[in-house]
């Protein structure tokens, strides 16, 4: 009997470790499905509409396939959103020629930009002149001139929008208007609401 007992606390003892694996193995499968999940998706924090960098007394400029000066973006003071990849800009002033090398003047209090500074909005005592010269076909354009407390220019189409009250000279014509709508490239200029025109007539 006492040699069947001790057999028998061999066999445990030798099986023992084994058994104890088995059962930890267990417990720790049950533990994992009843656990709950604390992984999940990833939450994704939404994009503040907040600077994520500052510039102060900047000059940024583009240029084209030979080198020469495109646009010149001047600020005393911007601020970069990620959220709308926009540039507010304290102080804006902005050159811009196109291929004939006609400048573009463009001054406000304060502005925005798109990334390529294709796209400008001027808030503010927002003035745009376009310097005289010829247009691709050899026609002489004269100066031209916007003001208004808002302008939205796109320099790459050469159009000016406006939804507010603007003054528009062009050589010695001058106009006013409630809103604007200016296509360069066309030559047409769309004037809404009360409209005044001072006409002055060209020598022969």
């Amino acid at each position: 009997m006492t040699r069947l007992l001790r057999d028998i606390w061999d066999r445990f003892l030798l099986y023992f470790p084994l058994v104890s694996m088995g059962l930890l193995a267990l417990g720790t499968y049950w533990l994992v499905r009843t656990s709950p999940s604390v992984g999940g998706a990833a939450v994704v924090a939404p994009v503040q509409h907040e600077p994520d960098y500052f510039m102060e007394n900047f000059s940024v400029r583009t240029f084209d396939a030979t080198g020469r000066v495109r646009m010149e973006v001047v600020g005393q003071k911007a601020r970069h959103y990620p959220d709308t990849k926009w540039l507010e800009i304290d102080g804006i002033r902005v050159r811009s020629f196109d291929d004939q090398g006609r400048l573009t003047t463009a001054t406000a209090l304060h502005g925005l930009t798109n990334e390529g500074s294709t796209e400008v909005q001027l808030m503010g005592d927002a003035v745009v002149v376009r310097d005289a010269g010829l247009t691709p076909g050899g026609v002489q354009e004269p100066r031209t001139e916007f003001r208004s407390e808002f302008l939205h220019a796109f320099m790459n189409t050469q159009r000016i929008q406006s939804h507010k009250p603007v003054e528009f000279l062009r050589g010695q014509d001058h106009f006013t208007a409630g809103s604007m709508d200016f296509d360069n490239v066309e030559q047409v200029l769309q004037l809404n609401g009360r409209i005044k025109a001072t006409l002055k007539p060209r020598p022969d």
